[in-house]
């Protein structure tokens, strides 16, 4: 049987064939990394164990996944649905805990037994929403934002009852103390994120930003750095990390950290599902499958109900609410530790852990599916959503962009161009030189510190919406990247350095190419023809021209 670094490179080994063969046959991966688990481990060929090493890939999954999270959340963005959201959140475990605890009762498991499982129920899966939803590019959606803002309020849920089965209390008021202490905690942490990001991080961010390998491991040291502070607070590891990347997400610099965030949280996580299914062994399997089998089904149909009922209540429309609430049918990674540890402190008995983690296995898989295929099931039911319709109904607004400017690269040209348009569009300037960090975090403009040829940069400049697409970058690649995934009706302004180039851009599309030997020679003609009807004023332009060189070189430091 492997072990340690053997282990590691068998799951990793595994992981990419299933994943590949998943992607080949357009098949969640998340079940894939699932299987697995199960073909490697106890149920399958026994081949490895989860030792240490692989459940501290497996734990890092979930922290770098918060992070991530965090990174992705502008405040000024969900500051509309953020009250609802909690309301929803709350409305939700409360009930969806008596569905479960009402389940555990009928299937005979004893009153304490019916408890846990009812809490472990009620929590839908971070790791599983988030991965999905980010794969289909709808984390940013109204309904995306809606289920992640649960996902957030059902973690810190978890974080306190996790406190609250550790700890002994003697009376209801020091389990109330412990709750104060828990949210005090959790808004300090949170408060110094947010204003240290913004006031001493963002600067040491702006000093070493050309350095990619010193941008990512600074990121990564910051968020280390919340994730040891709540550690040390008693908090969780994942709560630490999401605030890392709360307040790291309210500055220019986010974007460009997710992208180099990412491919590393995908890694762990493919080592989580695994991890999870590697959990499994075969009495699990067989033990509880028929009452398993027929909690899952009421489960995911009453947490449905549950969800879109309560977010009707909140007076979204029914598309938002059908969307929101199919994504949250599963059960959640926490009610499998949540449930480990209440057989550890002798809550409960070890045979409730194998019925829960088939729960988790059954509803997770079929909520993968559920997600992917929500658009049929919308038509299908449509019937059903046309009776919530009312006209009192309104999605509320997400501060998204659309119909803006994006203005790719920032030099003096742009910033001509930026100062007439920004009289009658929103503008968003892509830059990665670190000179014009400063003067564009103060700027009125919508500012995205990174590379435009990273997916996530254009994913935050929503592209889709954009009324121009303005690209002063030298990069032949930029301007390609904007001429393949423009809209039809997006006017796209590119650059080139040559007319052989100019001539492929217009050939892809292109409304306008900047051609900067034309616009070079222009400019000389113009200089001499103004040298020989009027002399003096020609001097008088050269003079300004020399100052400004003189004033843009001062500030590069040259």
């Amino acid at each position: 049987m492997a072990t340690g670094y053997e282990s590691l490179a068998v799951v990793i080994g595994v992981a990419t064939l299933l994943g590949i063969l998943a992607q080949k046959t357009r098949q969640p991966k998340v079940v894939a990394y699932i299987i697995a688990g199960l073909l490697i481990g106890p149920v399958g060929f026994d081949v490895v164990e989860s030792g240490s090493m692989i459940s501290l890939f497996s734990e890092l999954g979930l922290v770098f996944l918060l992070f991530l999270i965090g990174l992705e959340i502008d405040v000024d963005e969900i500051r509309n649905v953020l009250w609802s959201t909690i309301g929803i959140a709350v409305i939700q475990m409360f009930l969806t805990f008596l569905v479960g605890l009402g389940l555990g009762i009928l299937l005979g498991f004893d009153t304490v037994t019916s408890v846990f499982i009812g809490t472990a129920v009620m929590f839908s899966s971070t790791a599983l929403v988030v991965k999905i939803l980010t794969e289909m590019d709808e984390a940013s959606t109204l309904p995306g934002r809606l289920d992640i803002g649960v996902l957030l309020v059902q973690d810190v849920a978890v974080v306190i009852i996790l406190a609250l089965m550790t700890v002994e209390f003697s009376s209801a008021f020091q389990v109330g103390l412990k709750l104060v202490e828990i949210f005090l905690l959790i808004s300090v942490v949170g408060f110094i994120s947010l204003a240290s990001s913004r006031y001493v991080f963002s600067s040491v961010l702006k000093e070493i930003s050309g350095n990619r390998l010193a941008f990512f491991t600074h990121g990564l040291a910051w968020a280390f750095l919340f994730i040891t502070v709540a550690n040390q607070l008693n908090l969780s590891m994942e709560i630490g990390a999401f605030l890392a990347g709360l307040g790291l997400a309210q500055i220019p610099y986010s974007r460009e950290l997710q992208e180099r965030v990412r491919p590393l949280t995908d890694i762990f996580m493919a080592v989580f599902f695994i991890n999870f299914g590697l959990s499994i062994n075969s009495g699990s399997l067989t033990g509880f499958l028929p009452e398993a089998i027929f909690a899952s089904i009421i489960l995911i149909i009453a947490k449905f109900l549950i969800f879109f009922l309560t977010i009707d209540r909140f007076k979204f429309t029914p598309e938002t609410s059908f969307r929101a609430s199919v994504n949250m049918g599963q059960i959640s990674e926490f009610g499998l530790i949540l449930t480990s540890l209440a057989v550890t402190e002798g809550f409960v008995s070890s045979s409730v852990s194998g019925f829960i983690s088939l729960l988790a296995i059954l509803t997770m898989g079929t909520s993968t599916y559920l997600m992917r295929y929500k658009d049929f099931l919308r038509n299908v039911m449509n019937p059903f959503l046309e009776f919530f319709e009312s006209e009192e109904k309104q999605d509320h607004e997400i501060n998204m962009l659309s119909k803006h400017v994006v203005v790719v690269g920032f030099d003096d040209v742009a910033r001509k161009i930026c100062r007439k348009l920004s009289e009658e569009y929103d503008v968003l300037v892509i830059d990665n030189n670190p000179s014009n960090t400063e003067e564009l975090a103060e700027s009125d403009y919508e500012y995205m510190y990174g590379d435009f040829k990273h997916g996530e940069i254009r994913e935050g400049a929503n592209l889709e919406k954009a009324s121009f697409i303005i690209c002063f970058a030298d990069e032949k690649e930029s301007n390609e990247i904007i001429l393949e995934d423009r809209e039809e009706d997006t006017v796209v302004i590119a650059k080139s350095g040559s007319f052989t180039e100019a001539s492929e851009f217009y050939e892809l599309g292109a409304d306008y190419v900047i051609l900067e030997n034309l616009l070079a020679g222009n400019r000389v003609g113009e200089y001499l023809e103004l040298y020989l009807e009027d002399k003096e004023l020609f001097e008088e332009e050269v003079k300004d021209e020399i100052e400004n060189i003189k004033s843009k070189r001062g500030e590069s430091g040259e």
